[in-house]
């Protein structure tokens, strides 16, 4: 099952291009200091020559509809939803296009991620938690009384949280049942999520006995299975569709519209659609529901390597599409040189950024980063070794990949987006 795509863009995106551009958004050129965020991506500049400072992270606008693309048709092809995770980018103008690429809504960590969401006019979206924080569920309350077409799911994953969310619901007045769905845990060890078949049935006891909810399916994130690879995957998915059959056969889905199945970070959404495709007949419709979110940007690290078109190449690839640029600042030695991107700048919780291309400071040509390696990280430097051979001089910029998107684009407030030639086309607002 896929959605229909969004009749209408989402609201409040006009603004963002109205937003001035100043000493708030690193990287932006000085000169352009007066410009609205729109006047700027109307001129076009050049990120090279049209004065970007160092360091500069930019996303390339080619890689980002490439990826857009792809999600959109392997979903459409295995018959599942999508609601990519935002809390990947934390941008209303990417999750427009999402929403334009087919996507059913967006998912959220927390609370705070919904109510950016809701600024934006998002329609539907699942929270990948429970919430048990009572001025959130107000928050929460008060939106669904405010607007009958907004739709919001959540976890659930224990009988304490049910009593909660019910009590606080209750306390806010809530008059319609906010979905949920029970969250079956990976394993013992693994994150959140009732460990047991007879757990999720008490906390499924726990929602049917609070008038302010309604259990509408079962959820869970594949990627905490412990020691994860592609049978223990498969078992836990099977546990898990097999419990959405056992509650719909002992009537635990009354009173929903349809049953909501949802797994799939970017790790195994392969398995996913594997398992999902040998779901039975239920008594209501199945809403199959994804939610990858790094597939947006992808990288050049931890995704890259276990990305599932790497296991079934036919169904396409994805592309990295960050590349932080920044300046050697200092080369001090014939094997060390120094750029001014660090920490604050280059994602680096799981791999050090990775060396890929050189831009003579003089020429403007672009070489490849032969013999050239980032080393380490500190606060605003980037630590590289350099081998005999390498070609590089104070002044020349070096492109970088970066590895997890999750911690690169809130490192960035307002990312170019940059065509193959080096034309800003967009400049993309993220909220953190």
């Amino acid at each position: 099952m896929t959605a229909e795509r969004p009749a209408q863009p989402l609201s409040g995106l006009a603004q963002l291009r109205d937003e001035p551009v100043d000493h708030r958004f690193k990287g932006l050129p000085p000169d352009a200091e007066g410009l609205t965020v729109g006047e700027l991506a109307a001129e076009r500049r050049s990120l090279f020559t049209g004065g970007f400072t160092t360091p500069v992270l930019a996303l390339s606008a080619e890689s980002v509809e490439h990826n857009l693309v792809l999600l959109e048709t392997y979903a459409e092809r295995h018959g599942l939803a999508f609601a990519p995770h935002g809390k990947t980018s934390m941008s209303p103008q990417l999750f427009e296009r999402q929403l334009a690429h087919g996507a059913w809504g967006i998912t959220a960590a927390v609370p705070h991620q919904v109510r950016v969401y809701r600024a934006f006019g998002v329609a539907r979206i699942f929270l990948a938690n429970e919430v048990v924080d009572a001025a959130a569920l107000r928050w929460i309350a008060a939106e669904l009384d405010r607007d009958p077409g907004f739709r919001f799911l959540c976890y659930v994953d224990s009988v304490r949280g049910v009593e909660l969310m019910d009590e606080a619901l209750r306390a806010a007045g809530a008059t319609r049942p906010v979905e949920v769905v029970v969250e079956l845990a990976a394993g013992e060890g693994a994150r959140t999520g009732a460990r047991t078949e007879a757990d999720c049935a008490a906390v499924a006891d726990a929602v049917a006995a609070a008038r302010t909810l309604r259990l509408t399916g079962v959820a869970g994130y594949e990627g905490e299975v412990p020691e994860a690879d592609d049978e223990a995957v498969r078992d836990w998915l099977r546990r898990l569709t097999a419990l959405a059959a056992g509650f719909d056969r002992a009537g635990r889905f009354d009173g929903a519209e349809e049953i909501v199945i949802s797994a799939g970070g970017s790790a195994w959404f392969d398995a996913v659609a594997d398992v999902f495709a040998d779901i039975p007949d239920l008594t209501l419709p199945v809403l199959k529901l994804l939610r990858s979110g790094a597939y947006i940007s992808h990288d050049d690290g931890h995704y890259r390597e276990i990305t599932p078109f790497n296991r079934v190449p036919e169904e396409g690839a994805l592309q990295p599409a960050f590349r932080l640029w920044a300046q050697v600042v200092s080369r001090p030695s014939a094997g060390q040189a120094f750029v001014n991107a660090g920490k604050r700048d280059a994602a680096y919780d799981l791999d050090l950024p990775e060396a890929q291309v050189v831009r003579d400071a003089r020429t403007g040509a672009v070489r490849p980063a032969a013999g050239i390696a980032v080393e380490k990280l500190s606060d605003q430097h980037g630590w590289l070794t350099t081998s005999p051979d390498a070609v590089l001089e104070v002044g020349d910029w070096v492109g970088m990949g970066l590895s997890h998107p999750c911690t690169s684009f809130d490192k960035w407030q307002l990312i170019p987006l940059v065509e193959a030639d080096g034309t800003v086309t967009d400049l993309v607002r993220t909220y953190f």
